[in-house]
């Protein structure tokens, strides 16, 4: 989401999914990952936005394990933190990249990772942001996770500069997973995604202009509901409401942004 309030407040694919497109299909069941989820950790708010995220599927999806080495980048207020943190404790690395220059989102961050303990004892935070790009050691990462946060990279005009630091950070063989909210086809892409869609084909491009090959997708998060004309861009609609109470119960009722969901590799 853009701007750390946006995170706080809380289709049709123009890519057909490849191989491995369906989250969980054929998978023995993660116990650690199902505790993890449904743990008294997590936040009341957070876990009622369990149904428009799916984090079993997409966590499933990225081929996450208990004992791999994960970086997640912007972690806003902590959604995927929450389950993640738990889940790598006692055999994984956990990375948490930070947009650099101390703003709001770094500062909650790092505030809960001193406070919450044990909860996010391990936690490792790093920065992300133009000239901060070592989110983890090189080549050390199994997994890097990024969630809806692509749009702001854009706008920041950062983009490149951002997968590179993915691609640098992950072994040969690792997993990069992209959610973000699904720009639409019949426009033009715009390069600062100011309503914070932003195509797949685009996504798909600045992956593969950073090294990256698709190898999977996910259509959990899709929602043909959101035709992405909204007055305030994708942050009209919930979890944001950011039109306030006006024609609140209309967004609800649409609910959470048409999201993509994308696997890369490093070869």
């Amino acid at each position: 989401m853009r701007r750390f309030h946006a995170v706080l407040l809380a289709a049709t694919c123009l890519l057909p999914p490849v191989a491995g497109a369906s989250a969980g299909a054929g998978t023995v069941p993660d116990t650690a990952l199902d505790q993890a989820i449904h743990g008294p950790q997590r936040t009341p708010k957070f876990v009622g936005r369990d149904g428009a995220r799916h984090p079993a599927e997409l966590l499933t999806l990225f081929g996450v394990r208990p004992n791999a080495t994960v970086v997640e980048v912007s972690p806003g207020a902590g959604y995927w933190t929450e389950i993640l943190a738990p889940y790598l404790r006692a055999f994984g690395t956990y990375y948490v990249a930070v947009p650099s220059g101390g703003g709001k989102e770094a500062a909650f961050f790092r505030n809960r990772v001193a406070t919450e303990r044990p909860l996010f004892s391990h936690v490792i935070v790093t920065e992300l942001g133009a000239g901060h790009t070592d989110i983890a050691p090189p080549g050390s990462a199994d997994v890097v996770l990024t969630f809806r946060n692509l749009h702001n990279w854009m706008e920041d005009g950062t983009a490149d500069e951002v997968f590179a630091a993915f691609y640098r950070a992950l072994k040969p063989g690792g997993i990069l997973g992209v959610e973000e909210h699904r720009g639409r086809t019949d426009i033009p892409q715009d390069p600062k995604a100011e309503n914070g869609y932003v195509r797949q084909d685009y996504t798909v491009a600045l992956a593969q202009k950073a090294g990256f090959v698709l190898v999977g997708s996910s259509e959990v998060n899709a929602n043909p509901k959101d035709t992405k004309d909204w007055p305030k861009g994708v942050w009209t609609l919930p979890p944001t409401f950011a039109l306030g109470d006006t024609d609140r119960a209309k967004y609800a009722a649409i609910g959470e942004a048409d999201n993509f969901e994308l696997k890369f590799k490093k070869p």
